[in-house]
């Protein structure tokens, strides 16, 4: 029953070396409850982002969500880059967003894969997104929908958590730390 409590043993500080943890998994800030993506560390354990903190332990998927969904709310603007985007003419409704620079990926698939997973059509590598995350359902009809896939902090579409959602032009997924923009095909 000591694995499914917050006094983990295996405690972590800034500086430390990566080697002497795997780097799969995420670590959690223990002052502020931050998760941080064991893979994006390069050399050695950084300070936390969020408070400071210098103390970290390995992340459970035991634990409550790395995300507070009470403070999700849609975006008060989009991104400048996104009507650019929105101006190139494709066949098939598009997914938009960023990380580090602007990905258009046109969703030319009926099922596509939101995740950390390396198995997932759209890889978004970070703590706050299930390896599972969530699936974007092109119909035969060429509607397209959004599936919470049992993920840990849910899927957001215009700051409302949703299991199952009919998508449209503009609308804006939340999954994680990521902000995703639904661009129908002309």
């Amino acid at each position: 029953m000591a694995l499914l409590t917050d006094s983990s043993p295996e405690l972590h500080r800034s500086g430390e070396t990566v080697h002497t943890f795997a780097s799969v998994g995420s670590l959690t800030c223990v002052e502020c409850g931050y998760a941080l993506a064991a893979s994006a560390v390069q050399s050695e354990l950084p300070r936390c982002p969020t408070c400071g903190g210098s103390r970290f332990r390995r992340a459970s998927i035991f634990e409550r969500p790395t995300v507070d969904a009470a403070a999700i709310e849609p975006a008060l603007s989009r991104p400048p880059w996104l009507a650019e985007m929105r101006t190139e003419p494709s066949a098939h409704p598009r997914i938009a967003y960023e990380d580090g620079e602007p990905v258009v990926l046109e969703l030319s698939e009926r099922w596509t894969r939101i995740g950390r997973s390396m198995a997932a059509d759209i890889r978004l590598d970070d703590a706050s997104v299930s390896r599972r995350h969530a699936l974007l359902v092109r119909s035969a009809a060429g509607t397209l929908s959004a599936l919470d896939d049992r993920s840990l902090n849910g899927l957001f579409v215009n700051g409302e958590r949703v299991e199952w959602k009919p998508m449209r032009d503009g609308d804006e997924l939340e999954i994680g730390r990521f902000r995703l923009y639904v661009i129908s095909a002309e």
